[in-house]
């Protein structure tokens, strides 16, 4: 006897109708993508050599002073027996031999602590060797008496969880995630709690990276994390541009909440004032005073709709458009792909019209563009391999490797090397991928994520690990015979929305697309959205009722 009678009958409904509509839900203008996988390579674990063994989890990246600098979390030092030589909140380090090997960094503060039963020398990073007291990001004179008053049982940690923003070649700002974290909780739940954003800024001179906090505490923890997705600087907004000098730039900041990603923007001059920024209101297609509530669950004042956990979002040379990669919040060590199709103006416009800005495509200060047209549906990019410890988190993407052209073309990352137009950057992992066989700046991406070797609060181990993307050549874009009216929507960003909608997967090795409608439900949700949704529900409700009829009569 089936204990749970009404989870079968749901189950069988999902299984026998509703997926069958998802899996035929692709529409005109989603069934076409440039984004192809031709090949992936795994190059295994990043090491850092000095150091006997480290656990750190985080990795995200920034090409600054000719230096890419790695950025890290909780960071942990251990003999080869498995004794703790140190913990950190977090760490920076330096990419090493740039061109020969990828996955060697160059990490600052270590000291030797000892030698172990062989006589060796053992390696660790101090805190007391780096900045902060307890981390490369500097704690407040607060945040350091309770760390050191809790003694580890309660702390204070500082968390990079986002790619940092080049502000030139020399300097870059990011926000941080500030963390409470209870080792022994009475509610498990209760483990991490947000205490809010930081803005710090950062440079990378010769004997290591330096941060500084510009804001102790810029979004209470309350409010949605801006910034600690993705931060992008820009062109200044053509809304703002009435009043401001050209020169003037603005910062773009993405947010996660339960319910997708939210938009904020500020002049970059103000950045760290919080009276400053200003939010994306879809429902009203405008940036607006007021922040959204981190709790909405309305599809009409949510930027981007879906779950995501990390990634970020950057211009890709070889695609010509913004590229938004992520994890999602199912654990399925997977990383998703998105990229703002400039095809379809989500409004009206003389400036952001079809192709791009005047026609002319976009570049990289052209963030702007993330507001004026939507996201293409979700794919697949890379199932990544998880470890014993279980699934991998903390999925990013780094840019600077594989792309001389990294920083955007533009006065503020004129090197002075080179007269006229801002010199070409340097071709970093031209080992693994010689440049002149590479097929062209950003035809292949660097990825990261956390590997758990072994999982475990507080007896985990924790190892970043990558692999390369190569991605295939861009396919033709079909000519439409419909009429242009996806060109000239004056509806939100939202209607556009990817829910059940399919997920073209693109494994190592195989190429492939989005799926072509060929199911007779897709000429359903070609009509009119209520029409068509009307008649899926009376369908619906339909087999509903056979099924419980049936049930009825034969039990």
């Amino acid at each position: 006897m089936l204990l749970f009678p009404w989870l079968t009958l749901r189950h069988l409904i999902w299984t026998f109708f509703f997926i069958p509509v998802l899996a035929s839900c692709s529409t005109d203008g989603h069934s076409w993508t440039p984004i192809v996988v031709k090949n992936i390579t795994q190059l295994g674990q990043q090491i850092s050599p000095p150091l006997t063994n480290v656990s750190r989890d985080g990795g995200h990246s920034v090409l600054l002073d000719g230096h890419l600098v790695w950025l890290y979390a909780d960071t942990e030092c251990f003999s080869a027996n498995g004794k703790q030589l140190s913990f950190i909140s977090n760490t920076a380090a330096y990419a090493d031999e740039l061109k020969p090997n990828l996955s060697t960094i160059t990490d600052f503060g270590i000291v030797t602590v000892g030698k172990n039963y062989y006589g060796d020398e053992e390696k660790a990073i101090l805190h007391k060797e780096v900045v902060g007291g307890g981390g490369w990001i500097p704690f407040t004179k607060d945040e350091l008496v309770f760390n050191e008053r809790n003694k580890g049982e309660q702390r204070i940690a500082i968390w990079p969880g986002s790619s940092p923003a080049a502000i030139n070649r020399t300097h870059a700002l990011f926000y941080a995630p500030i963390v409470y974290v209870d080792s022994k909780p009475e509610d498990p739940a209760a483990h991490y709690s947000a205490r809010g954003m930081t803005l710090l800024s950062m440079t990378a001179p010769v004997d290591g990276p330096e941060a500084a906090r510009t804001s102790a505490l810029l979004f209470p923890g309350d409010e949605v994390p801006f910034g600690g997705f993705a931060a992008l600087v820009g062109s200044p907004s053509t809304d703002t541009i009435i009043y401001r000098h050209e020169s003037d730039r603005d910062v773009y900041l993405l947010g996660v909440t339960d319910a997708g990603l939210q938009l904020a923007r500020v002049p970059l001059q103000l950045a760290d004032e919080y009276p400053a920024y200003t939010y994306f209101q879809p429902r009203e297609s405008k940036f607006v005073l007021e922040a959204p509530d981190i709790d909405t669950i309305d599809r009409e004042d949510i930027y981007l709709e879906g779950s995501f956990t990390s990634g970020g979002v950057f211009f890709s040379p070889y695609f010509k458009t913004f590229i938004l990669i992520y994890f999602n919040k199912f654990v399925d060590s997977t990383f998703y792909i998105r990229f703002l199709d400039l095809d379809k103006p989500l409004h009206r416009s003389k400036i952001w019209s079809r192709n791009g800005k005047r026609g002319k495509g976009i570049e990289h200060e052209d963030v702007e563009a993330l507001v004026f047209y939507p996201w293409s549906p979700e794919q697949v990019l890379y199932r990544s391999p998880p470890d014993e410890g279980g699934f991998n988190y903390l999925g990013a993407a780094h840019p600077e490797y594989f792309n001389r052209q990294y920083y955007p073309r533009s006065d503020h990352f004129r090197s002075g090397k080179t007269g006229g137009h801002p010199d070409r950057g340097e071709w970093y992992g031209g080992d693994v991928v010689p440049e002149e066989s590479a097929g062209g700046d950003g035809k292949h991406l660097l990825l990261s994520w956390t590997s758990q070797h072994r999982g475990g609060l507080g007896t985990g181990i924790y190892e970043i690990h990558l692999a390369m993307v190569e991605f295939d050549e861009i396919p033709e874009r079909p000519s439409e015979t419909t009429s242009t009216a996806s060109s000239t929507s004056t509806s939100s960003p939202t209607t556009t929305r990817t829910a059940g909608e399919p997920t073209a997967t693109s494994q190592a090795g195989q190429a492939s697309r989005p799926p072509k409608a060929i199911s007779p439900i897709a000429a359903i949700l070609r009509m009119d959205p209520k029409t068509a949704w009307s008649l899926v529900a009376l369908v619906q409700l339909t087999v509903v009722a056979g099924i419980v009829i049936t049930l009825v009569v034969f039990l």
